[in-house]
C-alpha cells in the first residue's frame, strides 16, 4: 500500500495542465519528496498511528499545496483509520478534529486562494468530499475496536467460565472420592470403639475394612489425580501407570464397602447396551453419592438397594432407595443441610440434560432417582421435590 500510493502521487505530479487545473512546476525531487512523505509512513500505521498519521496529513496537505494533487485524501483516510482502531476514544477524536481541519484548510487555500482553480463553492465542496472520506474511515476504524473488544471480553468471559467449570469439576471428584470414603472409615472406627473391650474379633474386622477402605481411597485419589493431570497436560487418553475412571464394573466394590459400613445393599443393573465412558462415570458417581447419604444417615441395619437400567437408545436411569430402618442415633435426616452431595449430583445429571429427584419416601427412607437422556444436552429440569445439600 505505501508504494502504490507514493508511485501514485510521484506519477501525479508529473502531469500537464493540459487538464484546465494547475499543475505542479517545481523540481521532481521535490515531488518525490513528497510522495515518499505521504505514501511510507503508511506501511508503520499500525505501530505508531500517530506520528503516521501526522506525517501523511501534513505531506498530504503541501501535495494539495504545490498542486501535485488533487485526491480525497485517502492515505489521509487509510492512516486516520490505524488510529481509530489503535488508540483510545479521546485521543482517536481528537486526531480526527485536527486531520479535518488540517485537511479543509489545505484544500481551501490550494484550490481557492493560492491557485484558484473555481470558485469557493467548488474548494467548499472539495473539502466537504474529504471530510467525508476521513471521518467515513474514522467510523470505521471505531466500529471495529468496538467489536474486537466484544470479542476479547467475550473470550475472557468463556475462559473464566471454563476455569471455573474445570475448579467446579475437581471438587466435584475430590468430594465423591473423599466423603465416601471417610463416611465409611468413620462408621467402622465408631463402631471398633464401641466394642473393642467386649468383641476384639469384630473390632479387628472394623480395623481392616478402614484399612482396606482406606487404600481404595488413596488408588482412587491417585487416579483422579492421574486423570486431571493427563487432561491438563492434553491426553486424550490416560498416560502410563494411571487407571481409567471408574465406571459399571467398579459398582460391586462400592457395593461391598456399603456391607462393610452396616448397610445391607443390593445391585441390579439391566443395560440394553454399554454405556459410554462418561456417562458410566456419572452412574457410578450418583451411585457413590447416594451410598454415603445412607451410609451416614440412615445407619447400621438399613436395607438399600441399587437399580440401572439403560434402553437401547442410551437413555439411562439410576435408583437408589433406602427403608431408613437402620439405628443412627443423632444422624436424622436434616443433617443432609451440611453436605454438597446432591448439590454435585444435580450438577453431574445437568451436564447430560437429565431430571434428578432426591428425597424422603411416603414409607419411611429415603430415594434418589436420576434419569440421562440418550444424548448430552444443555439445562435440566429439576423435580421441586429435590432436597439440597
Amino acid at each position: 500500500m505505501a508504494v502504490v500510493v507514493a508511485a501514485a502521487y510521484g506519477a501525479l505530479a508529473g502531469q500537464d495542465a493540459s487538464d484546465g487545473l494547475p499543475g505542479f512546476s517545481g523540481p521532481s525531487w521535490v515531488a518525490w519528496l513528497i510522495a515518499a512523505c505521504v505514501g511510507a509512513p503508511l506501511a508503520v500505521r499500525r505501530l505508531r498511528p500517530l506520528p503516521a498519521l501526522a506525517v501523511v496529513v501534513g505531506a498530504s496537505a503541501a501535495a494539495t499545496l504545490l498542486d501535485i494533487t488533487r485526491d480525497p485524501y485517502i492515505p489521509a483516510a487509510l492512516a486516520v483509520y490505524a488510529v481509530a482502531l489503535a488508540e483510545p476514544a479521546r485521543r482517536a477524536s481528537a486526531a480526527l478534529a485536527l486531520t479535518l481541519i488540517g485537511s479543509a484548510a489545505a484544500v481551501v487555500t490550494g484550490e481557492a486562494v493560492l491557485t484558484p482553480s473555481g470558485p469557493w463553492p467548488e474548494a467548499a465542496a472539495t473539502a466537504a468530499l474529504v471530510w467525508l472520506v476521513v471521518g467515513a474511515a474514522w467510523a470505521a476504524g471505531r466500529v471495529v475496536r468496538e467489536r474486537r473488544r466484544r470479542a476479547a471480553r467475550r473470550d475472557r468471559r468463556l475462559a473464566e467460565q471454563t476455569l471455573a467449570e474445570e475448579r467446579l469439576r475437581i471438587a466435584r471428584e475430590l468430594h465423591d472420592i473423599v466423603s465416601h470414603s471417610l463416611s465409611v472409615i468413620v462408621v467402622k472406627a465408631a463402631v471398633a470403639n464401641h466394642v473393642a473391650e467386649e468383641r476384639p474379633q469384630e473390632t479387628r474386622d472394623a480395623l481392616q475394612a478402614i484399612e482396606q477402605t482406606g487404600r481404595e481411597a488413596l488408588t482412587d485419589m491417585r487416579r483422579a489425580l492421574g486423570v486431571l493431570r493427563g487432561d491438563a497436560a492434553g491426553q486424550r487418553a490416560p498416560g502410563p501407570g494411571t487407571a481409567p475412571p471408574p465406571g459399571l464394573d467398579d459398582l460391586p466394590p462400592l457395593i461391598r464397602r456399603a456391607e462393610q459400613a452396616g448397610i445391607r445393599t443390593g445391585l441390579r443393573t439391566r443395560l440394553a447396551a454399554p454405556l459410554p465412558a462418561g456417562t458410566a462415570l456419572t452412574v457410578y458417581r450418583i451411585v457413590q453419592e447416594a451410598l454415603t447419604n445412607v451410609i451416614k444417615h440412615a445407619g447400621d441395619g438399613t436395607h438399600c438397594q441399587v437399580a440401572i437400567t439403560a434402553d437401547a437408545r442410551g437413555g439411562v436411569r439410576v435408583e437408589v432407595v433406602d427403608d431408613g430402618a437402620g439405628n443412627a442415633p443423632g444422624s436424622g435426616r436434616a443433617g443432609l443441610s451440611g453436605g454438597h452431595g446432591l448439590v454435585g449430583m444435580r450438577e453431574r445429571v445437568m451436564m447430560y440434560g437429565g431430571t434428578l429427584e432426591a428425597g424422603p419416601r411416603p414409607g419411611g427412607g429415603f430415594a434418589v432417582s436420576a434419569r440421562l437422556p440418550p444424548e448430552p444436552a444443555h439445562g435440566t429440569a429439576v423435580s421441586p421435590k429435590e432436597a439440597t445439600a
